[in-house]
């Protein structure tokens, strides 16, 4: 990737005249280098076009609760909370108790007429008739959908967030902000861009670059959250133009692991699937976590040592039951039930004499699974056992293995690896009460003030000695505790898997 002086844009590397290259190794990378010293870059081809953006759908329980966890940081379970008060009505200034929104458990993108007409109406008021969509769009699910209510929608697009803001707590407002405007969104005209696209050429070689503009809001002027920054501008470069390259920068590739489940993610994919409906996908998340099969940090999903022991004797004596076709199947079937397509005696029928033997093939060889407490370093200060780690409501605790004849237990907190930066104690990963991550000495609070939301790395800033932090997590920098230093580089790539 290059960055090219004076001009602000990027431009990566191509090919050898017009045939495409990959750059295996770093010594076909040098090469290529040795080959750019001291050229001029020049622009051989320009090409500008235009494209359209289409405006998102509105609102199935799915994507709201994908929305919700992404841009409100609201958890799936609250969501739900929030929506059904919506739903039931809430007590509006000069109306009563109203409804603002349509019923919350639907995966169909439908609309009413009434309503694709109010809307209308709605954008050709506040914006103008040119956001209106000329076409009336209609939304269609990937996979399969009962479609017996319409997508989640305000009752009365004329009832605006900000006009009943004052009614309205601050969570109710905040997700009924999100469905009204992503309703009113999806009735508006596509955002339009302007393209450009250039070739450069300088010795032997090639490089390319392209970007946009937007030209047009459309929906854009509604609802952006969820949309990627489309707009990379280039300036207005003719054929012929010479340019002369900043930095050349050869950037290695690395396979990075998949990235831990979320709320969102999580929901996302169970849709795909086609495993739970609407109305399960709050519940799904509550009771995997309830159970300690997963621990939340951040917004992140991890196995827990039980979790993982339950998912393992699931696979080994009921195969077929955790199968996603099979669940998704049955889902299927139930829905055929619901609609009287197909009788539950069938379905159980078919179901239970394997489901019998599994659970009797189980019975009979399954040992009784005991998960012993993991024991830790730390000493119980009442009778002077080795205290042990446990689960509870709000994770890991430590509690004294002489139950009940000893009741002691305190919070348990994982090391970080480093020293403190103030005392020299332990550095301690903690958690606030809403699950976010910080770090803090061992002697705080009594003995030693030493808190950060960034992890230290035990290193020095070397331009002004103050601890330095690892700050970031889809691409994580080394900066300066000191904010008035700006230190800041990137975090070593040891850790990343090379493809």
């Amino acid at each position: 990737m290059f960055h090219m002086a004076g001009k602000g844009f990027e431009a990566k590397f191509y090919g050898k005249g017009d045939e495409k290259m990959e750059l295996a190794n770093e010594a076909e990378t040098n090469a290529v280098l040795k080959g750019l010293e001291n050229k001029a870059f020049e622009v051989t081809e320009v090409k500008t076009g235009s494209r359209q953006k289409k405006p998102v759908a509105p609102f199935t329980t799915s994507t709201m609760q994908q929305e919700a966890s992404k841009h409100l940081n609201m958890a799936t379970q609250k969501t739900m909370m929030i929506a059904q008060q919506l739903y039931e009505g809430v007590n509006v200034k000069g109306e009563g108790t109203v409804g603002l929104v349509s019923y919350i458990r639907t995966d169909s993108f439908r609309i009413s007429d009434e309503a694709y007409a109010a809307a209308v109406d709605y954008i050709k008021g506040a914006y103008g008739e040119e956001f209106v969509n000329p076409e009336r769009v209609v939304y269609k699910s990937k996979g399969k959908t009962q479609d017996a209510h319409e997508a989640i929608r305000p009752t009365d697009v004329n009832r605006t967030p900000d006009s009943i803001k004052d009614s309205l707590s601050k969570d109710q407002y905040r997700l009924y902000k999100l469905i009204w405007e992503r309703f009113v969104a999806s009735q508006m005209s596509p955002a339009l861009y302007d393209t450009l696209s250039v070739k450069l050429t300088a010795g032997d070689y090639s490089f390319r670059a392209s970007g946009s503009r937007l030209r047009f809001t459309g929906f854009l002027e509604v609802y952006s959250k969820g949309e990627e920054e489309d707009e990379k501008v280039i300036p207005k470069l003719s054929e012929g133009d010479k340019l002369q390259a900043k930095e050349l920068l050869p950037e290695q590739h690395f396979t990075q692991p998949p990235a831990r489940y979320t709320d969102a993610s999580l929901i996302k994919t169970l849709e795909e699937i086609g495993v739970g409906r609407p109305s399960t996908y709050a519940p799904t998340l509550t009771t995997i976590q309830a159970r300690h099969y997963v621990t939340k940090e951040a917004k992140n999903l991890f196995p827990t040592e039980l979790g993982e022991m339950v998912n393992e004797i699931m696979k080994g004596y009921f195969p077929d039951i955790v199968d996603i076709d099979f669940t998704a199947n049955m889902e299927d079937r139930l829905d055929d039930v619901e609609m009287g397509k197909e009788e539950w005696k069938q379905i159980i029928r078919d179901f239970y004499p394997g489901f019998k033997d599994s659970v009797d093939d189980a019975a009979e060889k399954l040992e009784k699974i005991e998960i012993k407490d993991e024991e830790s370093d730390v000493i119980c200060e009442k009778c002077g056992r080795n205290m042990v780690i446990k689960y509870g409501r709000y994770g890991k605790f430590l509690a004294c293995p002489g139950f009940p004849e000893c009741q002691n237990a305190k919070p348990y907190f994982e090391e970080a690896g480093v020293n403190c930066p103030e005392c020299g104690g332990k550095v301690l990963i903690k958690k606030t009460k809403k699950g976010r991550v910080y770090y803090g000495c061992e002697h705080n609070p009594d003995d030693c003030s030493f808190m950060s939301w960034n992890k230290p790395t035990g290193e020095k800033c070397p331009n002004c000695g103050s601890p330095l932090e690892e700050k970031g997590r889809k691409n994580p920098k080394i900066v300066c505790s000191n904010e008035k230093c700006g230190f800041v580089k990137d975090k070593p790539a040891e850790e990343e898997v090379e493809d």
